[in-house]
């Protein structure tokens, strides 16, 4: 039995003015963020982008965890980072840095004692550190070459002054860097796919040469193929067409179901391809994403359930509707 979901209409209407009045304060702190940001983010991402190791993000308490989220993102968007929690880092943890990577550490306050170990480490070796802080004139402020100021704001929690709309800041910050440098590296959908092969997102991000029918599965035939033995070929590969292609190999038609219908007449078995084939038919590129495979075949009129992957003008696979079915993008 499920619990009841009534409530008292003088508790929902507190309990929605709270929740309003927290997310307006951490939207207030966003714009804040967003008016404070200056040349220290454009030098932070410059410094990124050309370092030749990996982005270690650390923090510790709340800040830890976005600290985790957004290295997880970056490492998602191309720019290769990793975690490494502030107090494991002085046992034993500050030998995964090396001299190539860039440090990116968050502390609101700027003064965590367990940060300082890192922070000492990343002066003495050279390391780049970039901080994340309310507080540019803190100890750790003093040790890092960029700082990255975050506005004052209000905590959404005005009782206890937890951290919420300042790790909310630091998140988007994470998630400003990381749109900066993905745009800056020219990193696009399909290598976005190479770390994100499995989910809905995997299945909407495959390109068209993951999934095509390549090879002898091909349904092609030559313009003077009789049209009966043109059904042999659609029937035997089993999609519902065949391709024309000439001699050099290049698809100048296609004949389908539809175009069979279209030409029924007497002796239309006779017929050669050509006569009845449709013309210029659609294609796409191997590379392309299968989403955009499916929007050739369903989101222009007239809809066709198989489309012909080319190069050069010359068939290299095929795939159809029932493709996107199978790996769950239709």
């Amino acid at each position: 039995m499920r619990p009841s979901t009534a409530i008292d209409a003088g508790l929902k209407a507190f309990v929605l003015d709270e929740a309003r009045a927290a997310i307006r304060l951490e939207a207030a702190g966003l714009e804040r963020l967003a008016e404070a940001l200056d040349g220290s983010f454009a030098a932070a991402v410059a410094l990124i982008q050309q370092a030749r190791g990996r982005v270690v993000l650390s923090g510790v308490g709340k800040s830890a965890h976005i600290a985790r989220k957004i290295a997880a993102t970056l490492a998602s968007t191309g720019t290769p980072a990793q975690f490494v929690h502030g107090a494991d880092a002085s046992h034993g943890d500050l030998g995964m840095i090396t001299g190539s990577d860039v440090v990116l550490m968050l502390s609101k306050s700027g003064e965590t004692r367990e940060l300082e170990d890192l922070a000492n480490y990343c002066v003495r070796f050279g390391i780049p550190l970039v901080l994340v802080t309310q507080n540019p004139q803190s100890r750790l402020g003093r040790a890092a070459g960029i700082v990255l100021r975050l506005p004052a704001a209000d905590e959404a929690c005005d009782i206890t002054s937890a951290p919420t709309t300042s790790t909310t800041m630091m998140a988007a910050l994470g998630d400003a860097l990381a749109v900066v440098l993905l745009r800056r590296r020219g990193f696009g959908a399909a290598d976005f796919h190479v770390f994100h092969p499995g989910g809905t997102l995997g299945s909407a991000l495959l390109t068209v040469g993951e999934v095509m029918h390549a090879g002898e599965r091909l349904p092609l035939v030559a313009p003077e193929t009789s049209v009966g033995s043109a059904i042999l070929e659609m029937t035997s590969k089993g999609f519902g067409c065949t391709g024309v292609v000439d001699g050099d190999g290049r698809l100048v038609g296609i004949i389908t179901d539809g175009d069979l219908r279209r030409h029924m007449a007497e002796r239309l078995l006779d017929q050669t391809a050509a006569s009845i084939m449709t013309h210029a038919p659609r294609t796409i590129e191997a590379g392309a994403l299968l989403s955009e495979a499916l929007r050739r075949m369903t989101g222009v009129t007239p809809r066709i359930t198989a489309i012909f992957a080319a190069e050069n003008g010359r068939p290299v696979g095929i795939v159809h509707l029932h493709d996107c079915l199978r790996v769950g993008l239709a």
